[in-house]
């Protein structure tokens, strides 16, 4: 009853739109509506697996790797919500999967014509996005889905408390969730799924191939943003509205004691990086667009504003210091891993709660610090530049913490194995 209310709800709203279609093209609606598939319905059975947008993506290259591997012959779709996910999925994943395709709304339309095109004989979600319709569809066509890397945030738990029954009706459509901890895995049970059908796996993103920065890199880099070598480099990556302004007015501060430091700070969101670039103009920065780089050589500034995507992963390899965004905003925190793996002290605010187990982990290893606020902010950061023993110290102590928890990967492929033919 529930499945057919939500169709025919979404069947109502498609109707509605349909006399504004041409607006629709313009927006990229239609698109998602009916999505151009480069391939034709087949009898061949495939994987098909799915993600949200880049941090999705990103987690699911290791996973997608260790498939190739143990099921050579068997075809992988991976399909992505958002654009900027797509052009990632572009990036890292063209020779690991058959097709790479966008991923329509959840109209039973647009989703039955994908799997008629798809023929999975597996799904997998990776870490959430989870839409009724579709996971309903699957479950009636007899098609094993899994949702793997899952992650129950405080705000999601409350929300799936209060509307328990749905969620466990939509949930019980999983053969199992795998989640990446302990604490995501009891949350599912509180609501009342099945121990035997929830398994915490551990955090796949442990389990990216973490590749270490060796000087010919490192001075390509350089090259690329017109750095010089004797540069003390901070990056501060996914950053939020509110955090920016914070980060900027600790650097203005830290400029006072450190004459060559330069700051790298990546908005979260790349449609936020105008307005970054100009706050710290109006902060009286000598300021620089990613961007502007790949146009005119030879810029100086003290601020270079990332605008651009896929390249923030890499560029925490140039960081002395780091700090991971939408952590001193109620966000909830983002992947702690890519300048820990640097060897990289790593500094964040009090709000993780999305990544509860990797922030905790972190502070106990040593790699990591917490701060409360910005002028907490300024002191911890002000007393690692000061000091390039302790520097060293917490990023031996970050990058072992990385390396010392993997695994999740094979844990997953334990649990899926049975179910692929």
């Amino acid at each position: 009853m529930l499945t057919f209310l939500y169709n025919f709800i979404w069947t109502l709203a498609v109707l509605l739109l349909l006399p504004f279609l041409s607006f629709l093209r313009k927006t990229g609606i239609s698109g998602r509506l009916r999505p151009d598939l480069p391939l034709a319905p087949s009898n061949k059975k495939r994987m098909w697996i799915h993600a949200l947008s880049v941090g999705e993506v990103i987690s699911a290259v290791p996973l997608i790797r260790a498939i190739n591997a143990k099921y050579p012959s068997l075809p992988v779709v991976f399909t992505v919500k958002t654009a900027q996910g797509m052009e990632v999925a572009k990036k890292e994943l063209p020779d690991k999967v058959e097709f790479i395709l966008p991923m329509p709304i959840d109209f039973w339309w647009s989703y039955s014509r994908m799997f008629r095109i798809i023929n999975p004989a597996i799904f997998l979600y990776i870490e959430g996005d989870v839409w009724p319709g579709l996971l309903s569809y699957l479950h009636e066509k007899g098609v094993n889905a899994f949702l793997v890397n899952g992650r129950i945030s405080p705000r999601t738990f409350r929300s799936y408390r209060r509307f328990s029954p749905v969620v466990r009706f939509l949930l019980n459509k999983f053969e199992l969730c795998l989640m990446q901890s302990e604490i995501d895995r009891d949350r599912l049970v509180d609501i009342g799924l099945s121990p035997q059908k929830v398994k915490d796996t551990g955090n796949i993103k442990f389990d990216r191939p973490w590749r270490t920065m060796e000087k010919d890199e490192h001075d390509q880099w350089l090259n690329k943003l017109n750095l010089q070598p004797e540069k003390i480099i901070w990056v501060a990556g996914s950053t939020h509205e509110g955090e920016d302004r914070i980060v900027l007015e600790t650097y203005k501060r830290l400029r006072d004691h450190f004459q060559d430091l330069l700051l790298i700070i990546a908005p979260r969101r790349i449609e936020a990086a105008e307005d970054v670039y100009k706050l710290s103009k109006d902060l009286g920065f000598n300021t620089a667009l990613r961007s502007s780089l790949k146009l005119h050589k030879g810029i100086n500034y003290d601020v270079l504003v990332l605008d651009s995507i896929g390249e923030l992963d890499r560029i925490y390899g140039l960081a002395h210091v780091s700090f991971v965004g939408g952590s001193l905003v109620p966000v909830g925190g983002h992947n702690l891993l890519e300048p820990a793996s640097f060897g990289c002290p790593v500094l964040f605010g009090g709000h993780t709660h999305n990544f509860q187990l990797m922030s905790e982990g972190l502070l106990e290893s040593g790699g990591g610090w917490r701060v409360k606020d910005g002028e907490d902010l300024f002191l911890k950061t002000r007393k690692l530049f000061s000091d390039s023993q302790l520097q060293k110290t917490m990023g031996i102590k970050a990058r072992e913490f990385v390396m010392k928890n993997s695994g999740a990967v094979d844990r997953i492929l334990e649990h899926i194995g049975g179910y692929i033919n």
